[in-house]
């Protein structure tokens, strides 16, 4: 298939900081610093010769490490034969480690201008890292969008490492050479798309400096979880009883969200019709249809999972979703749930999993709107204590520790009317199964992206749970 996600990386993600203090902690378990710059640029050179030839280059460097490492590349490409020239910001700061790798370039130095850059094939940005914390110069901007091709250090000048989106400006990178662990700004939109092809190089840092770090962002696969393991004696009871409300009206919502519970896994699968309960029982004959009152369906201790919110309207969300949740029961919400709750969050306490899309979000959370997308997915999991996936092409589930997570399994022909129905029902049947809400979450939202990968473009909604099965041998 032409389109697969980029190359799997170790699980962890580290800020800008927490990147900071992994440098800092590497010489006390062994590495000195400068051996870490010079490894970085080794690895800039490495990855630049297996898909460039020699041309004109140009590096362009900043005062800090970033500058540092480009210089060292700068360096490396001279000796093999590569036509380099250099242009620097400003001068790094005495006694650092870039100083060092400055005062080994014994090469050409030209002014830091657009006219330099336009000049170039080929312009390596060591300008800035992925700690920028304020807005690109005009005057930088204006050198790097002069520029035919870029090869970006660590991240793309402008790209703020944590958070994915553009301090002022940041010039598309055709490749992104980045160090020991990616960063949440190499998944998060826009930040995924500016970074291009995306290499992440191992420069002999100490696997030790995560214990100092400890870090609470990853990216999900299945390393971070693993999909249920049957015994041979198992039978459906054992493998959990998922109940989705049915609205009236829009019914295929509650019939996507069905077959999805049932292909992920779920013994059994009932849509508690509230409405045209024959429209239901026309649907695929492996799924229970019920017209029984709600309270008699909670009755029943082995119905323990629920879906509320597919197709339901906001009228029955809002009478349904607090007799589900006084019930104890491990509620997924979705849809129609935050149109029913709109500006009141708290309403949404006791969920076991929320799955808003970024409007849903923002009309639950309206408070969260001005800050950036992961940390307002921490704020609302902490504040609803449920796990809160916030779906889109850079999905972000977070639970109310903080631990985040960042999905980037899912193809753009995703984004289509429905797959938000299959996700929920997905995570309801991996939850039947006994997978805590953060574990089913997360499977659920790979497994989702990655059976969406094999329908292939052309995709509708009705394909994904077919495919549910070729993602679950993908995981395993």
């Amino acid at each position: 298939m032409s389109w697969m996600p980029r190359e799997r990386s170790a699980p962890e993600l580290l800020t800008p900081d927490e990147m900071a203090q992994a440098d800092a902690a590497a010489p006390g378990l062994g590495v000195a610093s400068y051996t870490l710059m010079e490894n970085a640029g080794r690895a800039v050179v490495r990855a630049i010769q297996e898909r460039f030839r020699p041309c004109r280059t140009l590096v362009l460097c900043g005062p800090g490490n970033n500058g540092g490492d480009g210089y060292v590349a700068a360096r490396l490409l001279a000796q093999d034969g590569w036509p380099v020239l250099v242009a620097a910001l400003g001068p790094p700061r005495p006694d650092s480690d870039a100083a060092r790798a400055h005062a080994r370039w014994r090469g050409p130095n030209v002014p830091f201008t657009p006219e330099e850059s336009a000049r170039a094939d080929l312009v390596i940005d060591a300008v800035f890292g992925a700690g920028l914390s304020r807005d690109i110069e005009p005057d930088t901007a204006a050198v790097l969008r002069a520029a035919r091709q870029i090869v970006a250090v660590d991240v793309p000048s402008g790209l703020d490492g944590a958070t994915g989106r553009t301090r002022g400006f940041a010039r598309q990178a055709t490749l992104t050479v980045t160090f020991f662990r990616l960063k949440p700004g190499h998944l998060l939109l826009p930040g995924r798309d500016l970074c291009g092809e995306t290499k992440l190089a191992d420069i002999g840092m100490p696997s030790g400096v995560l214990d100092v770090v400890r870090p609470r962002a990853f990216r999900n696969g299945p390393g971070l979880w693993s999909v249920p393991d049957l015994a041979t004696d198992t039978h459906k009871y054992e493998r959990g009883h998922v109940t989705i409300l049915g609205g009236p009206i829009m019914t295929g919502a509650a019939r996507l969200a069905a077959d999805a519970a049932r292909r992920g896994g779920a013994g059994l699968v009932t849509i508690a019709a509230l409405g045209s309960a024959e429209v239901y029982r026309g649907g695929s004959p492996g799924a229970l249809v019920s017209e029984a009152p709600l309270p008699e369906l909670l009755a029943d201790p082995r119905r323990a999972v629920w879906v509320c919110g597919p197709g339901l309207g906001p009228d029955l969300a809002r009478q349904t979703w607090p007799v589900l949740i006084a019930a104890g029961r491990a509620v997924v919400g979705d849809a129609d749930v935050f149109t029913a709750f709109a500006g009141a969050p708290d309403a949404l306490r006791g969920a076991a999993v929320l799955t808003p899309h970024a409007g849903e979000f923002a009309r639950a959370f309206a408070d969260l709107t001005g800050v950036d997308r992961v940390t307002a997915a921490r704020a609302a999991a902490a504040r609803t204590n449920a796990v809160v996936l916030v779906k889109g092409s850079d999905t972000i589930i977070a639970r109310p520790d903080g631990t985040v997570a960042i999905n980037d399994s899912a193809p753009p022909w995703l984004a289509t009317a429905g797959a938000g129905d299959v996700l929920a029902g997905l995570i309801a049947g991996l939850l039947a199964q006994g997978m805590t809400a953060w574990d089913a979450t997360l499977a659920g939202a790979w497994l989702h992206g990655r059976a969406a990968v094999e329908a292939g473009p052309g995709l509708i909604a009705e394909d994904l749970a077919p495919m549910l099965p070729k993602a679950f041998a993908a995981a395993r």
